[in-house]
Parts: C-alpha cells; sequence; structure tokens
C-alpha cells in the first residue's frame, strides 16, 4: 500500500495519510476526549477543510457516509502500518461510560512529506476541531453538506465543499455585489 502518487492527482498517498494520523495522534493524546470516533472526524475535517481551502487533496483519502459521521475508508490499515512499526499503541478505556479506543504516539511521527503549510493547516484543524468529544464532532460532521448530499456506505464527494453552508465553510467568498 505504499502508493506515493502526484500530489496533484489526488490519489490515496497512503504515506502521507499515515503521517498526518501519526501527527494528528501524537498532537491528541493526551485529551481525554479523543478516541477513535474523534479521529475519524478530525482527519475527515482536515482534508476536506484543505480541499475547499486549496482545490487539491492533501491525502487523497476516501471517506464513507456512515451512520455516525465520516469514517476514514484506509484508517484501520494504517493504524496496523504504525502498531507494527511501534510508533503507536492502541489501548480501550472508559469515557464516561462508553468504551473508547485511544491512541498514544511512541514516537516522533515523520513529517518528511508534509509541507509547513500542511502542518499548519493541520494544527488549525485540531484547534478547531480537537476540544470537540465525539457526540459534538459528530453532530458538526452531520451538517457539512459532502456528508448531508450522500448516500448511506457511499464515498463523500470532494467537490461538495464549495457547497458548503457560511457555518461550515473554512474560505473566505467574495461578494458579487
Amino acid at each position: 500500500m505504499s502508493v506515493t502518487p502526484d500530489p496533484q492527482s489526488g490519489a490515496f498517498n497512503s504515506e502521507k495519510f499515515r503521517q498526518v494520523l501519526h501527527y494528528i495522534i501524537s498532537k491528541t493524546e493526551s485529551s481525554p476526549n479523543v478516541g477513535k470516533k474523534v479521529l475519524y472526524k478530525l482527519l475527515y475535517f482536515n482534508d476536506f477543510n484543505y480541499y475547499e481551502l486549496n482545490e487539491v487533496k492533501m491525502t487523497g483519502e476516501k471517506y464513507s457516509k456512515l451512520e455516525h459521521g465520516p469514517a476514514p475508508r484506509h484508517f484501520d490499515s494504517v493504524v496496523t502500518m504504525l502498531k507494527k512499526d511501534k510508533a503507536i499503541i492502541e489501548k480501550k478505556v472508559d469515557y464516561y461510560g462508553h468504551n473508547q479506543t485511544r491512541f498514544c504516539s511512541l514516537k516522533e511521527p515523520d513529517l518528511s512529506l508534509l509541507s509547513a503549510t500542511e502542518i499548519k493547516h493541520i494544527d488549525d484543524t485540531l484547534g478547531r476541531y480537537g476540544s470537540m468529544n465525539g457526540s459534538q464532532i459528530e453532530a458538526m460532521s452531520h451538517k457539512d453538506i459532502p456528508w448531508i448530499a450522500s448516500a448511506d456506505n457511499n464515498d463523500l464527494d470532494y467537490e461538495l465543499v464549495f457547497y458548503r453552508s457560511a457555518e461550515m465553510s473554512v474560505r473566505e467568498y467574495c461578494d458579487d455585489d
């Protein structure tokens, strides 16, 4: 799965997705609200907001419309690779009476495929959504046009970010008055 396509193609880049996921885990591991569900949505908002702002895909990951919001298709396989490389560990914890799957980083993430602009964008995403619990970030994802306009279990279309409501949009659009 070590496909490294031309970044402009928008195809899935597993190594870049791996670096983004490991970086997000390293930044959120001490936040008790960030379990697997929140990670799914942080990855989603990171990728879709980046696309709205830059009109290119950061990782090219595909996200499926599931009942509890967008879910990255390659999450489990990339987590398995990170665990195999002893970069992260996975643990089950109790979070307000619910079972939560949490991840902790065991070493510094490799950021060699990420530009300074991309790292800043990830940090901005974490600042915007990182304090939300699973219910809050799920509700936020359910307000987003890519999720609303997609059929259950289908992939979300990145192009739909250009039809977001003002509340969900991260891009400054000019008025044509």
